[in-house]
């Protein structure tokens, strides 16, 4: 009805613009009540944006001419309507009503607006000018707004404020918004699903365009340079992309600019310098971004600056002295990097600081004293450096709130002063050298949330105070030399969620009042002297999700209440003296065996285990009674008789029990010799090592060649060649850090692979291997090689593995020719295989610690599987030291954590082991390579090469012609993320999964739309 009004009714001149088109007339001739229904004939035809229809822009200069009054049409209705004011208002509504077509709206936030109404003033998320009427705002946050953001907009010259956050809007930005809309102020697009590069058109006249955020899309390519010609700019916000690049020259000189956030991005090279005097800027974020080298000399000409983040880039070198003009700075953030040298004393000259972050650097030296001029002090993370020195004093004399020094070479004793401010929340001094012990006036400090003691060398009892500490959340000062009991006052810490003291020297009895921290989530006593048995009243502790109490001396029977837990993820009790039957609940039922492990009074009827083996009483026989003699008798003869009563104690129980095992062994090791000699005098061919139903047969070990075989699931126990297959260099496959691996085939024409351990020595006790072994038996993955079955004597372990045929990837990267190497998609395919194989051990508490090519097997289709792991854990005696002697193969996959002894190998070092075989497959090059006169590093090839632009330098030729450098440059920059110096900064493997499926399946270009 709009539009026929717009296009006349025959009784005037038509207008001059375009819509009095017939078939744009009748596509937009539809009930208000359905405007869905509208367009239906151009979308069956080609997708396209509804918006598309409307005529194109007017010269800013011109409106529409409003019709003549005698052509506009009469209602019906003994009421005519009132007529529109002007065409512009018009315009306004059709070009609303056109925007409501072209999204989709599943929560009717655009249900009011229809083409009924005058004015769209009133419509929610609409703000127009009070004087004109025309629409100036359109504010339409969380609405759940989806499809790609329509032309419509366009027609809305008017528009000085477009805000449409947080929606699932998609496709790319339109090109020329800026140039449409020459009345816009601020465009917030951010938190939506928009993509493709940002185009360089968009700030080709971006006028007076005063804030603009593009922030957490996805959003490719470069910052176009023409950015920087926007000079009313005052607020950038880009961050959260996949923007690449370097950053533009003449950012820096934008005289309004105040705020600029790049942060999150792939952003490469150096910051480009240039701050002049006088600059406006207030805040600057580069954070977590690929920006190298060091940090611009002149970035203190910024002196207005309040805020500054520069974590978690490549950035090398010192601090800039220039930094120390910055007086009014309330933030620094210069973390994961690796910068170096001592920390600078002038710090205590920015006199306004609030927050300063150095963590994760390579800083040394002291921490100076200066730092105390900063009065106002709130949040100070220097952790993850070299620091040594003592702890300095302004820690507890500034009213900080959040302290961290952890994971440097701090050392003497942590001295609290009686007058020390007491505004901490969170305070974590973990993995240094302190000693002595822990001061009783830390527990004052009644606002504490986190306290953080661990891996130090701390001694002493736990001060009784830390009851008093009612809003403490996280206590760890697990790994230290602390001694005595738990104290009975941790009951009075209600708030506690993580308690965790293990790794010390701790005594006595678990005190029953820990039944009072009712918000327990973990809680860790391992590793002590603990002694009695476990209180009843940790069944009070309902929000229990892990509970580790293994290797202390605790005794007694596992309370009945602990079946009201039923959170429980984890409750370890292994290595104790516990006995009974196990509570009865879903988690208990269903235990696995390593948490109950060494307590040999420990069952369960509810998992069919034995509770035969609790030890029973002492049994009272009476040598005068003709009954059964194993029966239970009172002594009732006189006491004046001289017959002995005859009481046998558990120790003469155990040894008439043992003597009468030592006969039936001596009586079934006969029968088998007999059985042996009998199979010798007839044709063999089944192996030494053979097994006759689907679990294990066994006997002695001290034949050379027989033990026990274990083979889970189905198949044929028994290898067709013969046992001498296992170790005969015809069948070697190859060899790596933990043993050889040889062919051979089962009885049934399966092909396996078998590993011979060649660190026999350094293997757990036999149950504790096959108890590991089990556990990686379970791995089912279609990107993990799957574990067989196992053999086992006291000098030879074998494990069994299923034969790939199409051999490791190293042969293929490294031995093939040009003829017969990977092709790009293989490659790709390979990468994002090991990974989601890696994301799956991750998921199931496996670190590899041994990822490299030739741990990675192909499968007759090419199918990437990783193997080799969870082998570490065989090995317990060995330290990363000794293992990585081990491997010496591995040299240039291994993190860097490896040379530090104090920080735990975690699944980031497989995180940095894949980001090298990144590297690897693509370039085809090794990731250590030796020359006459150097030595390569991969990463540091790649890097240099990437931030130099000679990126195609590295590639592997035999992949030319095969791809462009626009598919390869996101998935090595994921690779040089990956191996980061710094863990933090190195993804989960779950996110670099979502990252390399976005990759291959990007969202759709802005190719796709249509005209």
């Amino acid at each position: 009805m709009l539009l026929l009004r717009l296009a006349g009714s025959g009784r005037g001149p038509p207008p001059t613009h375009a819509f009095h088109s017939t078939p744009a007339a009748l596509a937009l001739h539809c009930s208000p009540h359905s405007p869905r229904n509208c367009f239906s004939r151009k979308w069956t035809t080609r997708r396209c944006d509804p918006s598309s229809h409307l005529p194109p822009p007017p010269p800013a200069a011109s409106r529409w001419p409003l019709p003549p009054a005698s052509s506009l049409p009469s209602r019906a209705s003994s009421s005519p309507r009132p007529r529109r004011p002007t065409s512009a208002l018009t315009d306004d509504v059709l070009a609303l009503v056109v925007f409501k077509t072209g999204v989709s709206d599943p929560s009717g936030r655009l249900a009011a607006w229809t083409e009924d109404d005058d004015r769209p003033c009133a419509w929610p998320g609409v703000g127009c000018d009070p004087r004109t009427g025309r629409v100036t705002s359109l504010s339409l946050p969380d609405s759940s707004l989806s499809g790609r953001l329509p032309r419509a907009l366009l027609r809305l010259d008017a528009l000085a404020s477009l805000s449409l956050p947080r929606n699932n809007l998609s496709g790319p930005v339109l090109p020329n918004l800026l140039v449409a809309l020459p009345r816009l102020r601020s465009l917030d697009l951010s938190s939506n699903r928009l993509a493709a590069p940002v185009p360089d058109e968009l700030f080709a006249q971006c006028r007076s365009v005063r804030a603009i955020s593009l922030a957490h899309n996805q959003f490719s390519g470069y910052i176009p340079p023409a950015v920087a010609s926007c000079s009313s700019l005052v607020s950038l916000n880009l961050s959260s992309n996949r923007l690449a690049g370097p950053i533009p020259d003449g950012l820096w000189s934008l005289p309004s600019l105040r705020s600029l956030d790049l942060s999150g991005n792939e952003l490469s090279g150096s910051v480009p310098g240039g701050f002049p005097r006088g600059s406006s800027l207030r805040e600057l974020d580069l954070s977590r971004n690929l920006l190298a080298w060091e940090i611009p000399a002149d970035i203190g000409q910024a002196a207005l600056l309040k805020s500054l983040d520069l974590g978690h880039n490549l950035f090398t070198g010192v601090l800039p002295d220039s930094l120390r003009r910055l007086t009014g700075l309330r933030s620094l953030n210069a973390g994961g990097n690796a910068l170096t040298g001592d920390l600078p004393a002038w710090i205590g000259e920015m006199w306004a600081l609030e927050r300063l972050d150095l963590s994760g650097n390579r800083f040394t030296g002291a921490i100076p004293y200066t730092v105390a001029n900063c009065k106002n002090l709130v949040e100070v993370d220097l952790s993850s450096n070299a620091l040594t020195g003592e702890l300095p004093w302004w820690v507890f004399g500034l009213p900080l709130q959040r302290v961290s020094v952890a994971g440097n070479k701090l050392n003497g004793w942590v001295k609290v002063p009686d007058d020390a401010a007491i505004a901490l929340r969170v305070l974590d001094l973990s993995s240094n050298g302190f000693s002595g012990e822990i001061p009783p006036r830390i527990t004052a400090f009644a606002g504490l949330q986190s306290l953080n003691l661990s891996s130090n060398s701390f001694s002493g009892r736990l001060p009784a105070g830390i009851g008093g500490m009612r809003l403490l959340e996280v206590l760890d000062v697990s790994s230290n030399r602390l001694d005595g009991a738990v104290p009975s006052e941790i009951g009075g810490a209600v708030a506690l969620r993580d308690l965790r003291m293990g790794r010390n020297s701790l005594t006595g009895h678990i005190p029953a009042q820990i039944g009072n921290c009712s918000s327990l989530i973990a809680l860790d006593l391992s590793r002590n002297g603990l002694t009695g048995s476990i209180p009843h009243t940790m069944g009070n502790l309902t929000s229990l999700q892990v509970a580790n109490l293994s290797q202390n001396k605790l005794n007694g029977t596992l309370p009945v209440e602990l079946s009201n837990l039923l959170s429980l993820h984890i409750f370890d009790v292994s290595h104790n003296m516990l006995s009974g039957d196990l509570p009865n609940s879903r988690f208990f039922n269903h235990i696995p065996q390593p948490f109950i492990a060494e307590n040999a009074g420990l069952c369960s009827s509810r998992r069919n285990d034995s509770c035969s083996t609790v030890m029973p009483k002492p049994i009272v026989l009476n040598p005068n009674s003709s009954s059964n003699p194993s029966s239970l008798d009172t002594p009732t003869a006189p006491s004046n008789m001289h017959h002995k009563k005859m009481i046998l104690s558990i120790s003469t129980l155990i040894a008439i029990a043992g003597a009468a095992a030592i006969a039936v062994g001596v009586i079934t090791i006969s029968v088998l010799n007999r059985r042996v000699r009998a199979r010798a005098s007839a044709p063999r061919s089944a192996p030494a090592i053979a097994l006759s139903d689907d679990y294990f047969s066994q006997s002695p070990e001290n034949n050379a060649t027989s033990g026990k075989l274990v083979m889970f699931g189905k198949g044929s126990p028994e290898f067709s060649s013969g046992g001498h297959a296992l170790l005969n260099k015809d069948c070697e496959l190859g060899r790596g850090g933990f043993g050889a691996v040889y062919k051979t085939v089962l009885r049934d024409g399966q092909p396996v692979a078998i590993k011979k351990l060649t660190v026999s020595s350094l293997v757990k006790s036999k149950d504790d291997f096959e108890r590991q072994v089990k556990l990686l038996s379970k791995v089912r993955h279609r990107n993990v090689v799957s574990l067989r079955g196992f053999y086992w004597t006291s000098s030879l372990q074998l494990l069994i593995y299923d034969y790939l045929p199409g051999g490791n990837l190293h042969k293929h990267l490294h031995e093939c020719t040009e003829d017969n190497s990977l092709s790009w998609m293989e490659r790709f395919d390979i990468i994002l295989g090991v990974a989601r194989g890696l994301t799956y051990l991750h998921q199931h508490g496996i670190v590899h610690y041994n990822l490299k090519s030739s741990n990675v097997l192909l499968d007759s289709n090419g199918e990437p599987r990783v193997g080799d792991y969870g082998l570490a854990k065989l090995l317990p005696m060995l330290d990363r030291y000794v293992l990585s002697s081990k491997i010496q193969s591995a040299l240039g996959y291994m993190a860097p954590e490896f040379a530090c002894k104090t920080v735990k190998i975690t699944e980031k070092c497989d995180v940095y082991g894949f980001g090298v075989l990144v590297l690897e497959v693509l370039t085809g090059r090794r990731p250590v390579e030796y020359l006459e006169d150097d030595v390569v590093v991969l990463c540091d090839l790649v890097r240099s090469a990437l931030e130099g632009g000679r990126l195609e330098d590295c590639m592997d030729p035999r992949l030319c012609g095969e791809f462009s450098m626009d598919e390869a440059l996101p998935i090595i920059k994921l690779g040089l993320v990956c191996t980061s110096q710094v863990r933090s900064n190195r993804p989960d493997m779950g996110e670099v999964v979502n990252i390399l499926e976005l990759v291959r399946s990007p969202q759709d270009s802005a190719e796709d739309e249509l005209v």
